[in-house]
């Protein structure tokens, strides 16, 4: 596995493409097997894609993306005005409060960002907010989607290794909480320090916020549908993701009245890029995976972490701090690919829950969007802000310890996460 490793990391070097660098890199793998026929890489891929509860990861992107065109993100918006507007740094709260409104709708940590830089980009440079601090909070604020049911990383989290993926997203609501509330303290302490004023003068009245609130309950009541769905057997997690689809349809089309045929045939073609550069990554990375199993590096792996501890919480950090480094230099959704299927294993041996586990990896994972170099969301921030990677690393100094700090909390309270799922779903 020596080679596919090092082929791997020189074809990222080069600039290829990371779907066909982990595709060609595994085949690499069956050439130094003679035993194993070379017809394998072909069936692998094939096969890769044969999964059923895999459907959910293209139909909730689908449902991401019919968001925009059907008014609920507009009235989402409008609601975290409405409950922000009266804090310091105003616009920066609002950010924060609709990517948590949004993660109960959306699922992806780089549509939301994309989204809100576009959406609230102009106000805040216009109240003079720094560049670098806009970026960074938009950026931050998205990983709050990839706690907060239907997460896309959850998905494929449970998909891979088998996981329960009604008691992930029913663990994800409260570090999705939780995570809010460490950003918004960041922004509150650093718009004091920056002078940045709030939108409202007082505090928006309660009729205000209800009439609100009664506008958005569509959008409130997907998750919780959702949830209830799969808890109930009412539909598989393949299924949740077309009632995703035909939830916000109807919501857009007769009861908002905002969803038209063009808008629809938009939503279609967005989806459809997404979904490619999704699913081409998942097939290609049958290969690699496969040499992974056959050289048994999650046993051996285990081995290694039980040698320098068995203490679960101590292994728990020691992946944390790889996981870390790991996401600075590949994408997340590639790593929860490659790394789900090695990690899982170690867990077990530990005795770590794997719904506290999934938790954890996926959002330290997702913090590797937001750094140098490879940071998707990182780009797309500071493209759309139009500032310097530099200012914006400067700036988003305390978010990423509000980041961290939530994730040590749930590493070290594991019933902060469980606490949910146990109450809907019964103890695992």
């Amino acid at each position: 596995m020596l080679l596919v490793f090092i082929s791997f990391l020189f074809f990222m070097l080069i600039g290829m493409p990371v779907a066909f660098a982990i595709g060609i890199s595994g085949v690499f793998f069956f050439l130094q097997q003679p035993g194993l026929p070379f017809t394998m890489p072909a069936q692998l891929i094939l096969t890769q894609t044969q999964s059923f509860t895999l459907l959910a990861i293209p139909l909730f992107v689908f449902s991401g993306n019919l968001l925009n065109e059907t008014g609920i993100t507009q009235r989402l918006m409008k609601l975290a005005s409405v409950l922000t507007g009266h804090m310091r740094g105003g616009l920066a709260q609002t950010n924060v409060i609709l990517s948590a409104l949004m993660g109960g709708v959306s699922g992806s940590a780089i549509a939301d960002a994309s989204m809100q830089s576009r959406v609230l980009g102009p106000g805040m440079n216009a109240k003079g907010y720094d560049r670098g601090f806009s970026a960074g909070i938009t950026g931050f604020s998205s990983l709050i989607v990839t706690a907060i049911p239907p997460s896309i990383g959850l998905v494929l989290y449970g998909s891979i290794g088998e996981v329960s993926i009604g008691r992930l997203f029913a663990a994800g609501i409260v570090p999705g909480f939780l995570m809010t509330v460490a950003l918004m303290t960041a922004v509150s302490y650093i718009s004091k320090r920056n002078g940045y004023l709030p939108e409202r003068e007082k505090m928006t009245s309660v009729k205000e916020i209800t009439v609100t609130f009664i506008d958005c309950i569509w959008a409130f009541l997907f998750p919780i549908g959702l949830i209830l769905g799969l808890r109930t057997g009412l539909f598989t997690p393949s299924e949740a993701g077309a009632f995703a689809v035909v939830y916000t349809v109807i919501v857009g089309a007769l009861i908002y009245r905002e969803f038209t045929w063009e808008k629809f045939i938009k939503t279609l073609e967005c989806t459809v890029i997404d979904i490619g550069m999704i699913m081409l990554i998942i097939a290609l990375s049958g290969t690699f995976s496969y040499g992974i199993t056959w050289e048994m590096i999650p046993q051996q792996l285990a081995q290694l972490l039980l040698g320098i501890s068995t203490t679960p919480w101590i292994v728990l950090l020691i992946i944390i701090f790889f996981l870390l480094v790991a996401g600075m230099f590949m994408d997340s959704t590639v790593l929860i690919l490659l790394l789900t299927s090695i990690l899982i294993p170690v867990a077990k041996q530990v005795g770590l829950d794997l719904v506290h586990f999934g938790i954890v990896m996926v959002m330290t994972l997702t913090i590797g969007l937001l750094t140098p170099p490879v940071g998707v969301v990182m780009y797309v921030v500071c493209s759309i802000f139009e500032c310097s990677i530099g200012d914006y690393l400067k700036q988003s100094f305390w978010f990423f310890v509000a980041v961290v700090s939530v994730i040590l909390l749930i590493l070290f309270v594991p019933d902060v996460v469980l606490f949910i799922p146990n109450m809907i779903f019964g103890k695992g």
